[in-house]
């Protein structure tokens, strides 16, 4: 029994250095998509409020940022189990209760998240092979990557965190916690 939880803890301790990376690279996304947007859009009410001009592509630009930035933080919020979840009823079960409905939901939710990212994935080749752009000459299909790679990215974590609760793996920080 030692021994496999041995095997659990080096294999989810390599999963779980991945999964921060991953963060660092998501932060950094999220940090770098948002700076953009707020001095976009601080260009743009300066150039209309002062010179009565403006950018042309900063209105759709922005609403694909906002896209982009709202499935980078639903893939942070997966990652951190911080995504809205009703957990009534595990709050009256005992721990194995709550790890077995945790991980039900978790691939459930994952189920989901594939599904969308596959038909997100077929929508996205369709504009693609249909020429549309989005603006500024920039094809429609590389603003809306992020709905198929975030969902696909988000059913892989639910994977994971299902898999996790399945086999009772914490992470070295908590492990070592009192």
């Amino acid at each position: 029994m030692a021994a496999d939880r041995s095997a659990i803890n080096r294999i989810g301790d390599a999963l779980h250095g991945v999964s921060r990376l991953s963060a660092r690279l998501e932060d950094s996304l999220l940090i770098l998509i948002l700076s953009a947007m707020v001095i976009l859009a601080a260009t743009q009410i300066a150039l209309r409020n002062i010179w009565d001009t403006g950018i042309s592509w900063s209105d759709p630009a922005l609403r694909i940022a906002v896209l982009w930035l709202g499935l980078l933080g639903a893939l942070a919020a997966v990652r951190d189990r911080n995504h809205i979840s009703i957990d009534a009823v595990s709050r009256l079960l005992p721990p194995l209760g709550k790890r077995l409905t945790s991980a039900i939901a978790q691939l459930f939710s994952s189920a989901v998240c594939g599904l969308i990212a596959y038909h997100a994935w077929r929508f996205v080749m369709m504009e693609k092979e249909d020429g549309i752009i989005a603006f500024a000459d920039v094809p429609a299909w590389i603003c809306e990557i992020i709905i198929p790679i975030g969902f696909g990215l988000m059913a892989i974590r639910f994977f994971f965190n299902a898999t996790s609760d399945l086999v009772g793996y914490q992470p070295p920080e908590q492990r070592n916690a009192p």
